[in-house]
């Protein structure tokens, strides 16, 4: 096993102990990189661009404390597509390893910080995953329950700001959200829930700037069809 793999893996052990706490049904960003947090205080004294080069001339090191340092927004990221720890974590997982094997491609002359290059790897990874669900659906999660299905022709008064609440707003959103298309989820998703804005979308995705707002406007008509079932 080359030494670039122990690396990795030995990232990726770091990674797992400090999930094993979590239920295996649920997910909560916020606990989740809470105990991220908890294994290992990241090293701030180095650039992110300093790690790399260490990494390159074999300091494995570098690389876990590159990974302690960018893991609980990766996992932010993929947390606002996927709800389920186990997809989240092999989604975690599968980034880093990429980003590992790929440190050659980055280059910090080109413009872009390790951070964006990292939050495009990320993305990418993302709207992979959600290409592949599509055509695996699984139905389970993605039923909308009759209790949910009341709430949402009710429509919730503004006033009602409760934590049950709350989590059907959330619950639902990814439900209606898991109907559409991998285009038209993730530009919903970047532009809603991250609140980026069409230039920085098309930074991340590497569409055109014509070709986010086109995806966008008929992202939100799917969306308006997916709700007409309902209300």
């Amino acid at each position: 096993m080359s030494a670039r793999v122990e690396g990795f893996e030995s990232c990726a052990a770091s990674y797992n102990q400090s999930r094993m706490e979590q239920t295996a049904d649920s997910f909560d960003l916020a606990i989740a990189e809470s105990k991220l947090c908890a294994v290992t205080k990241p090293n701030e004294a180095l650039t992110d661009e300093a790690l790399v080069d260490s990494i390159r001339a074999g300091d494995n090191d570098a690389f876990e404390e590159l990974f302690l340092r960018h893991r609980r927004r990766v996992a932010r990221i993929i947390g606002r597509f996927f709800n389920r720890p186990e997809r989240v974590d092999e989604i975690i997982q599968d980034v880093f390893a990429k980003v590992y094997f790929a440190l050659g491609d980055y280059s910090a002359d080109r413009g872009k910080s390790f951070s964006a290059w990292l939050s495009r790897v990320t993305i990418n990874a993302c709207y992979d995953e959600l290409r592949r669900a599509r055509s695996r659906p699984e139905s389970a999660l993605s039923d909308i329950t009759d209790d949910q299905a009341v709430w949402l022709n009710a429509r919730l008064s503004s006033e009602d700001a409760s934590a049950e609440s709350m989590v059907i707003v959330r619950d639902l959103a990814n439900k209606l959200l898991s109907r559409l298309n991998a285009d038209d989820r993730m530009v919903l998703t970047l532009l809603d829930a991250e609140d980026l804005t069409v230039a920085e979308i098309a930074a991340l995705t590497g569409w055109k700037t014509s070709k986010v707002k086109v995806r966008a406007y008929r992202a939100r008509h799917a969306l308006r069809r997916v709700l007409g079932e309902f209300i």
